[in-house]
Order: C-alpha cells, then structure tokens, then sequence
C-alpha cells in the first residue's frame, strides 16, 4: 500500500484535536457542577480515554473493523489482523486506529456529565471499560464499519449517532437508574436549579470543544489528497460553525423571551448542540441546511433541558442527555431531510423521497435501542453488586473527599491558612501567654475609667442595602464623620420573598438575595444623622432598597488599648 502523507498528516492532526475535546469536556462538566465534586468529574474524564484507549486496543477495534457479519466484526486482540480492505487511502493502519480510539473515548465521556456528582467511581469506571469493549464497537461497526446500516445507506459523516447519540443514550439511561441528586426535587416533584460553580471554566470548555470540532468533523474526511477532498473540508468546517453559531443566537432568542433574560448556560449549551447535530450531515447540507438545522438544534436544546428536568424528572446537571442524545439522533434524521446528494442520497426537500429518510430514521432508533438495553444490563449489574450510586453523606459532603480524599479542588481558595511557608522569618512568633503571667504584663494596656452611668450613650446602626449602592452609602457615611464601620456579605429578603430568576430553564430559589450589611457604633454623630443620610443615599422607590435596625449598646472596648466607653470611638490623635 502507497501512503500519503497528506492525508496521513490529516487523520493524525485530526486525532490530536479530537483527543483535546477532552480537556473541554472536563472543563465543561466541571464547571456547570458544584466545587466540591470537581476532582472527582476531572478524574473521570481522564479514566474515559486511560481506560478506553487499551480496552479499544485489546478488544473494541477489531469488533467495529473486522471483516465479520454485518452485527459483528470479529475479536482481534491488539489489531493484529489485516483491516486493508476498510482503511482510508494512502493512511497507515495505526493513523486510522489512533483517530478511532480518540472517536470512542468521546463517546465514552459523554456520560460523565449526566451522572455527575452522585455516582460512585469504581462503578463509573467499570461502564466506561464496558462501552470501549463492546457497546460503542458493535453499533459504530452497524455505521463504519461496513455493517447493516452502511449497506443501507445509511449516513453518519463524523458520529451524531455513532458517537454522541450512543453517549447521551447511556448518559440518560445512567441518569435515570441513578436517580436525582439529593435536593434536586422536593417533595411535589418540583425542580429546584442547583447552579454550576464556575461558569467561565464551563465556557472555557465549550469554546475548547468548538475548536476541536472543526477536527472531529473535519478530518473525518480520512484524506486532503485530492480536490473534492479539500472542497469537502471546506463545506465541513463551514457548516460546522454555521449550525453552532445560529443555535446559539436562537436559544438566546427563545430563552429572552421565556426568562425575561437570555440564559448563559443554555446559550453555551446551544453551541454543543449546533455541533452535534450538524456533524451526521456536515459534509452532505448546504450552508442553507446547516442553517435551518442550526435554528431547529437552538429551539430544541431549551426545551429538551426542560422536560428532562421538569416532565422525565431525570436530573441531568449539564444537558448531556439533550445534547448529544437528543441532538445528535434529530441531526442524524434532519440529513434525511436536507442532504443534496452531493455525497449522499438527496434528501426528502431535495426531491429525494423518503427513502433515505426512513434509512435515517431506522438507523437512529436501531442503535437508541440497542445502547439503551445493553447499558441498562450493565448498569443495573453494577447497581446490584459493586454499587452505582454513592452514599447520601458522600453525596452531600462532596465526592472529592469521598472518593478520592481530595479536601478541595482549589487549595488556593480554602478558608484555612496557607501553612506551607517555611520561611520562619516571615511573620512574628505570638506571644505565649501561659496561666502564671498577669495580662497587665502580657499586653500593654492603656488603662482609663471604665463605661459608667452617665457617660455618652452608644448606638448601633444596622444597614442592609443593595450591594450596588455600598460605596454611595460608605462615602456619604465618611462624609458625615463615620471613622468606622464593618461591612458583610450577607444574603436575605423581605416582604416581597425576592425574584424570580431562571437557570436552564428552571426557576432559581431567589428568596435570599446578595446583600450588603454595614454596621456602624456612633456616640458623638447624632443616630438620627445617621439614618437620614442612609436614607437618601440608598432611596430609590423599589422593592428591595434596604432596611435599617437600630440597637442600644452597652460599652465598647478598643483591644488594642484598652479604652473603653467613648473613647473607643475616637480616631488615634
């Protein structure tokens, strides 16, 4: 066999490019769930390409490639047999086993998002074994490899159902047999949003994901060689980021108008599913189709999270199901619809008929029913013997800590101090103070005359405003002659229980609301003064501008001093 070196560099770069959406779906999945789990959502992604690239070596290949019946390839532990008659032209057999592996292990940790959060390790890494071995081979053998549905014609350019309808059918069957997370739903059955932690590392991941889409559909063509290659690859990678982008402009569209705000996290979600469904027909639509598809994955991304969510009660923390599974069947059967016959039959708006719609169709919901009932054994054999779901208290402390004795993902961040200087110059050693020495000879103590009857009266303003009007109300507070004052985020409401907000589709508990607290102790100042200029300061008209509360105070005391009673109050002459 002559190689090219073209289309050999082509498949490589491509399998490079595929193999880095895993860092997007890392990033992704992590940041749409809560902190405490994101060690345990990295670690997953990374076991989905560790465990699936030898499990897709040793058995998986040989199943989806050999030359068997149309159900089954054959078992060829470590590729050793001849795969000639299937490989691309001019590209070598390890380029071509290489691009497939990085296919299978994206198929693999699509399900991770899904079960996020509640599922216990060891088990996740024994289904993601299971579908490198045998789910993902058999069915991608049906599509690419010269199985049933190929003969058929069926058409699946870079793997809406081979690789992400077969994930988010797992994903959703997962999630199903797993059950919601604990505080998803109450007792009615009403959703409650449980809000991702980290949305830029969530977009950080989506736009990583966009970028190496252009590799998993765009050097599915196996081949540069040649000019309608390289029109091909142009088509895909137009269409490929046409469908993306319209999506996400219809799902902002929808999601203004039903939430009264365009949604972040849907919106993000629009581009995985505009990504998605195109990649059956990249290479068989016009920009046209992408397009219209592109308008139909944005509509449907919405309301596929809302009934998964709301209706199925299956709780998905970052749309996989919606995304991959829904998506990724609709663009499979919408190339039925709009192909031009360019590489394939011509679609039904094409004057193709409904033939080759119908092959689409048929191939969809072959493949959606045989992941469904061979994930569904595999989970429920794990449920029943190692475990599927982890305990409550695992689940509520965090999985980090549970299943991998991670205390946190951002060390960086926690509230404990930072011990690890060893610098001992650094900062001062403390004053030892044991029980025999006085306090008078263990701090300096500037002694004066204690709070007595008849001395000023002291007075606690308490201010709770909008954290939009704090420096307003600090500088006229200064102004005034406040030297002093503590400031606290806190969270509250009042009569009106707060607003309604939405996060993917599902209303956010908005009864506490970011607040700003400022406590100010004033003897000299008048309290009236005080609340007056607060009063104008904060005053707006609407619901929420703020309240104040006012205490008598007994004494106060400078620590550093000793001072106590109005002289507490006083600024350091």
């Amino acid at each position: 066999m002559t190689y090219s070196s073209v289309n050999t560099i082509w498949v490589l770069l491509g399998a490079a490019l595929v193999f880095f959406m895993q860092a997007g779906f890392s990033m992704c999945e992590a940041g749409f769930t809560r902190a405490k789990n994101t060690g345990n959502i990295l670690m997953k992604n990374l076991m989905d390409f560790c465990i699936g690239t030898p499990a897709f070596w040793l058995v998986g290949f040989g199943i989806m490639f050999g030359s068997g019946t149309a159900l089954f390839g054959r078992l060829d532990p470590l590729i050793m047999g001849d795969y000639s008659y299937i490989l691309p032209a001019g590209v070598p057999l390890w380029a071509f086993a290489i691009f497939q592996t990085v296919f299978c292990a994206t198929s693999a940790t699509i399900v991770s998002g899904a079960m996020a959060e509640r599922t216990k390790f060891s088990a996740y890494c024994i289904y993601s074994l299971c579908i490198s071995l045998f789910i993902y081979p058999v069915s991608g053998h049906w599509i690419w490899g010269g199985g049933w549905l190929a003969a058929l014609g069926f058409h699946d350019f870079a793997g809406s159902t081979c690789v992400h309808m077969v994930g988010g059918v797992c994903a959703c069957i997962g999630a199903a047999i797993l059950g919601p997370r604990i505080g998803k739903y109450d007792q009615k059955g009403k959703p409650h949003a449980i809000l991702g932690h980290n949305l830029t590392v969530a977009a950080l991941g989506v736009f990583i994901l966009w970028f190496c889409w252009f590799g998993f559909n765009g050097a599915s063509t196996v081949g540069m060689d040649s000019d309608a290659l390289v029109e091909s690859a142009g088509l895909v990678f137009f269409n490929t980021n046409l469908c993306a982008a319209v999506a996400c402009c219809t799902t902002l569209v929808i999601t203004w108008l039903r939430y009264r705000k365009p949604d972040v996290s849907m919106t993000y979600n629009a581009a995985l599913a505009g990504l998605v469904g195109i990649t059956a027909g990249c290479d068989a639509v016009s920009p046209i189709g992408a397009a219209v598809m592109g308008l139909v994955f944005g509509a449907v991304i919405v309301f596929s999270v809302e009934f998964f969510d709301k209706t199925a009660k299956i709780d998905d923390p970052v749309g996989a199901i919606s995304v991959h599974g829904v998506c990724g069947a609709l663009g499979t059967i919408l190339t039925g619809l709009f192909a031009t016959g360019v590489s394939t039959e011509k679609g039904v708006f094409y004057g193709g008929g409904f033939h080759f719609l119908g092959v689409q169709t048929l191939g969809v919901v072959s493949v959606a029913a045989y992941v469904a009932v061979i994930i569904s054994v595999v989970f429920l054999i794990l449920k029943k013997t190692v475990g599927l779901r982890a305990e409550p208290a695992d689940e509520i402390q965090g999985l980090d800590v549970s299943e991998h004795g991670l205390l946190t993902a951002y060390a960086g961040f926690a509230m404990s101090p930072d011990t690890s200087s060893t610098d001992a110059e650094a900062a001062p050693s403390p004053i030892v103070v044991t029980g025999d020495t006085p306090p008078a000879e263990a701090v300096t103590v500037h002694r004066v005359p204690s709070f007595e009857e008849g001395r000023p009266k002291f007075t606690k303003v308490e201010i709770i405003c909008k954290e939009s009007r704090f420096e307003s109300l600090k500088n006229a507070m200064t102004d005034l002659g406040i030297t002093g004052m503590t400031v606290s985020h806190v969270l509250g409401c009042g009569q009106q229980k707060g607003r309604t907000e939405y996060y993917r589709g599902i209303a956010v508990e908005a009864t506490l609301l970011p607040k700003v607290q400022v406590d100010i102790v004033v003897s000299k100042i008048p309290v009236r003064a005080v609340i007056e200029t607060a009063k104008k300061v904060l005053y707006t008209g609407h619901i929420g501008d703020g309240k104040i509360f006012v205490y008598d105070v007994e004494n106060v005391v400078k620590v550093r001093t000793g001072e106590e009673g109005y002289d507490a109050l006083q600024d350091v002459e």
